[in-house]
């Protein structure tokens, strides 16, 4: 039987099949599932901010794109992951609230979704799907037998990824 590891706001966590990685309710933060299918393998994080050099408390690494995700591979390589095989799949960042006048600081969601494309390109891992934008929130789950990422959401369904 396989365990279903939950994954906190601003939190990440790595395991191998036949476990399942799960992270509720994304709304502007974003899920990034990352996964090495010969050694079934995998990290999820979920991101809150894109950036810790602009925060003013960032003692919480996987708060935030930059340092979670250089951290989470480094997990999963020492599970036995190649970095070379690793693919990525993204969710969320949407837009929760509508704003008259949103400035680009309001755009969390967006920004988000920049950030973490960003991130993954310097650490040369590549991303194969994703669901992002819209202004509904999602929750995901990485199965690491298949490496299936399966979203769901409370008016637009399900989808995998």
């Amino acid at each position: 039987m396989s365990d279903l590891i939950r994954v906190g706001m601003a939190d990440y966590k790595v395991g191998r099949s036949p476990s399942s990685l799960i992270s509720y309710g994304l709304g502007s933060c974003i899920g990034i599932a990352i996964y090495d299918s010969a050694t079934r393998v995998g990290g999820l994080s979920h991101i809150m901010l894109p950036d810790s050099k602009q925060a003013r408390s960032n003692e919480n690494p996987a708060k935030f794109a930059d340092t979670a995700l250089p951290l989470m591979v480094q997990e999963m390589i020492t599970l036995g992951a190649v970095k070379s095989r690793m693919i990525a799949k993204i969710a969320g960042g949407a837009q929760m609230f509508k704003f008259a006048n949103a400035t680009d600081i309001m755009r969390v969601g967006e920004r988000n979704a920049e950030a973490v494309k960003q991130v993954l390109k310097e650490i040369g891992i590549k991303i194969i799907a994703e669901d992002t934008g819209g202004n509904y929130g999602r929750t995901v789950e990485l199965r690491l037998d298949t490496g299936v990422y399966r979203i769901k959401t409370i008016d637009k369904g399900e989808k995998e990824l």
